[in-house]
């Protein structure tokens, strides 16, 4: 692994997107117009209190995940990425560069919506605010590692998109938010157990009741945005299909 290998790609990715100004919308502005939406649609605030803050977590993941796979999508496609693998660059320098430049509009993307939350939106929360953003982040970075690696399942843009209702809806269904887990019918509570979203779900709503117990979900959280990255490297290859 190269650091000069790995900032180059970085650097690259971060050129892109901000001359591409739709995906900036749906990074930047798309979340926070969701959640205005959600504060509107419930009268009561102490509805937006309860999943608002969850939600503060959950928008950013999605937006990630479809801007990320698309991106690498392209690479795949345009034969960027094949150029790139001729060159004494390494696989995991290509996914930590990559890594590196989301990470940087997961910040700005947090930012923002926790900004207007907790700002202009009235959200309260029992725990820490900072923990609330900083988990935000976290699952903002596991969205863009996970569209990361399902770009390599896909062949078409549209194919790429097709990931978001297939493999995110289901865990957002059960992830926790719409109804309480112990609730469900068992087979499916016992599948949420092994879904990324439920544990980036429940530490998000650990922290906005004030309740103990988060480290264990965040642990998860960036135990599985490692193991998609190093998936993601995985399926890199040295000639596109």
């Amino acid at each position: 692994m190269s650091a000069r290998a790995t900032a180059a790609t970085a650097g690259r990715v971060v050129r892109q997107l901000r001359h591409d100004h739709r995906t900036l919308a749906l990074l930047l502005v798309v979340p926070c117009v969701l959640l205005t939406l959600i504060r509107f649609v419930f009268e009561d605030g102490s509805t937006f209190d309860r999943i608002g803050g969850p939600l503060l977590g959950i928008f950013p993941l999605l937006s990630m995940f479809l801007v990320t796979s698309i991106a690498m999508l392209r690479e795949r496609t345009t034969g960027t990425l094949e150029r790139l693998l001729t060159m004494p660059v390494g696989r995991l320098d290509i996914l930590l560069g990559y890594a590196a430049a989301f990470a940087a509009f997961a910040v700005v993307q947090v930012a923002l919506v926790g900004g207007l939350s907790f700002g202009l939106l009235g959200l309260d929360v029992e725990g820490p605010r900072w923990a609330m953003l900083l988990l935000a982040v976290a699952n903002a970075v596991l969205g863009m590692a996970l569209g990361l690696f399902v770009s390599a399942f896909a062949r078409t843009e549209f194919q790429a998109v097709q990931f978001l209702p297939a493999f995110l809806l289901p865990q957002f269904l059960l992830c926790g938010l719409l109804t309480a887990r112990d609730a469900m019918a068992p087979v499916l509570e016992a599948v949420s157990w092994a879904l990324p979203m439920t544990w980036a779900y429940d530490a998000l709503d650990r922290v906005s009741r004030g309740a103990d117990g988060v480290a264990g979900p965040a642990l998860v959280v960036v135990g599985g945005t490692v193991l998609a990255l190093g998936a993601g490297a995985a399926t890199l290859r040295r000639t596109t299909a």
